[in-house]
Order: C-alpha cells, then sequence, then structure tokens
C-alpha cells in the first residue's frame, strides 16, 4: 500500500460523503497520514432570484458559512475520535471559480497525496442536468483521487 502523508477530503454532509469521510479516516489511521477536510459554500444553490439582495448577502450566506463551519467541527471530531490529525478549511464558493478549482488549488496548496471524494454515481440526464464536481475533481485534480461512491438504492452497503 501507498504510504500517504497527507490526505485531501471535500465534504458536503451528504451520506455519500460522510461514507467517503470514513474511507478517508480509514486510510489515514493505516498511513499515518493528516487528513485536511474542506468545505466550499456553494452560495448558488440558494438562489432562487425571490430573495432580496440585502437578506440573501446579510442572512442567507451567514447561515450557510455558520453551517458549512458546524459540519466541519462534526467531521474534524469524527477523525479526532478516531486518532488522525485533522484540520480544515472553509471556502466562500463567491470569490469566484468552481468547486474543482478549490479543490485543486487546496491540494497542491498541502501537498496532498491523495484526494478522497464521495460520489452519487448518477447517470444518464440526471448527471447531464446536475452535473458532476467528483468527475470535474478526477479531471483537474493534481493528485490521484479516491471516488467512493454511494451504495445503490435498496442494496446493503
Amino acid at each position: 500500500m501507498s504510504s500517504y502523508h497527507q490526505i485531501l477530503m471535500p465534504v458536503d454532509g451528504s451520506p455519500t460523503s460522510e461514507k467517503a469521510l470514513d474511507e478517508a479516516i480509514r486510510l489515514a489511521r493505516l498511513s499515518g497520514a493528516r487528513l485536511r477536510l474542506l468545505h466550499v459554500v456553494d452560495e448558488l444553490d440558494y438562489v432562487n432570484g425571490f430573495e432580496p439582495a440585502m437578506n440573501y448577502l446579510n442572512e442567507i450566506i451567514p447561515l450557510m458559512q455558520g453551517a458549512g463551519e458546524k459540519l466541519l467541527a462534526h467531521d474534524r471530531q469524527k477523525a479526532l475520535d478516531q486518532g488522525v490529525e485533522v484540520d480544515s478549511v472553509l471556502i466562500d464558493e463567491g470569490r469566484g471559480g468552481r468547486i474543482c478549482d478549490h479543490v485543486a488549488e487546496q491540494a497542491r496548496r498541502v501537498k496532498a497525496d491523495l484526494i478522497v471524494v464521495g460520489s452519487h454515481g448518477r447517470r444518464g440526464i440526471g448527471r447531464v442536468l446536475l452535473g458532476s464536481d467528483a468527475e470535474q475533481i478526477v479531471r483537474h485534480a493534481p493528485v490521484p483521487v479516491l471516488v467512493v461512491r454511494a451504495p445503490e438504492e435498496g442494496l446493503a452497503p
């Protein structure tokens, strides 16, 4: 098994992300690697066009950032509880760029050996309409990427 020193793990709080986090923690424990958790606040997820701009800037964005910090704190504690050295970073996508670009930048910044990412494994029109952050991360990553898929509906994990 390769020896990893720094693993990067983008998290979003989904069940698939949780499964990928478990794998990242396992790999970090086996190799003695440090784990960096990354959460990108995707402001466009909540734009509906009906919310006044000031409410969006003063209320919604801070709530999204707070939720991201809470998610990172939870996931950091999960890694710490399993003896993994961990840190985290929250990025506000409002600064521009795609999620895959932020992941690639963080991988370079921390000299990651591996990126672990969860994927829903959507196919066909679902993938076309929704895009695939995991696919874009794989395409733009400066280091190897381990993609952890969600269990298929109705099948045991």
